[in-house]
């Protein structure tokens, strides 16, 4: 009897206990950080594809294509650091018109270019080297961390703000938070440039163009925040 009469009580405890934290006044809202930066680096995928008939051929016509892009990337003085091979593929596709297997190999190099004024150099002289494909081109800046700080701080600034502009008409405050979520999610555009321009200057000493359109980056920072209410 004791035992079925203290199982009762904390029941009734927490159930009392549960209704005064759903008691507690509070709003949620959301709010938005954002901050435009013009990029100053970009990381660029390019790779070698050569196909053939015969797989040691193809690997070996690919290896050398490889070995004179990493030479020219080396010429460019850019740091060790900033260039890695990022994928090796050899595979067999099979023709069905001919009925016999090709074979396709790929290297891709990846590149860190730090000084985006060497961008056309660098991409006119991949091409010319070998590289006959460019996978991606993406925006980025070396203060990326510092932004995002900036950034999360906005969005907090406009959650509080929001929360107030809610209650103000209530006669009530904005308290502590409760509960913050991040929602954040980083996101780099693409660039706007002139697909393969470097494949149709074949002269080297034709008038230098312009190929990039560099633009901004948005860098946004999102938060949901649960404010008790005073």
């Amino acid at each position: 009897m004791k035992k079925a009469a203290l199982i009762l009580a904390i029941m009734f405890m927490s159930m009392t206990y549960a209704q005064e934290i759903k008691q507690v006044p509070q709003i949620s809202v959301n709010g938005e950080g954002k901050i435009k930066v013009v990029p100053d680096q970009a990381s660029i995928a390019v790779t070698v594809e050569t196909k053939g008939n015969n797989a040691k051929d193809v690997k070996r016509q690919n290896d050398q294509k490889i070995e004179a892009v990493l030479k020219f990337i080396k010429k460019m003085n850019l740091s060790p650091a900033d260039y890695k091979t990022q994928r090796v593929a050899l595979n067999p596709e099979y023709d069905y018109e001919k009925k016999k297997h090709n074979y396709n190999a790929t290297q891709t190099i990846e590149i860190l270019l730090k000084d985006l004024s060497k961008y056309d150099e660098l991409m006119e002289g991949l091409v010319d080297e070998g590289i006959n494909r460019i996978d991606a081109v993406t925006f980025q800046s070396s203060k990326l961390a510092e932004y995002q700080s900036e950034a999360r701080k906005l969005a907090m600034k406009e959650a509080k703000l929001k929360a107030q502009d809610y209650v103000s008409v209530l006669g009530q405050k904005v308290g502590k938070a409760m509960t913050i979520s991040d929602n954040s999610q980083t996101y780099y555009p693409q660039p706007v440039y002139a697909a393969m321009k470097t494949m149709a200057m074949s002269d080297r000493e034709a008038a230098p163009r312009e190929t990039l359109a560099v633009g901004e980056i948005n860098i946004t920072a999102n938060v949901s925040v649960s404010f008790i209410l005073e």
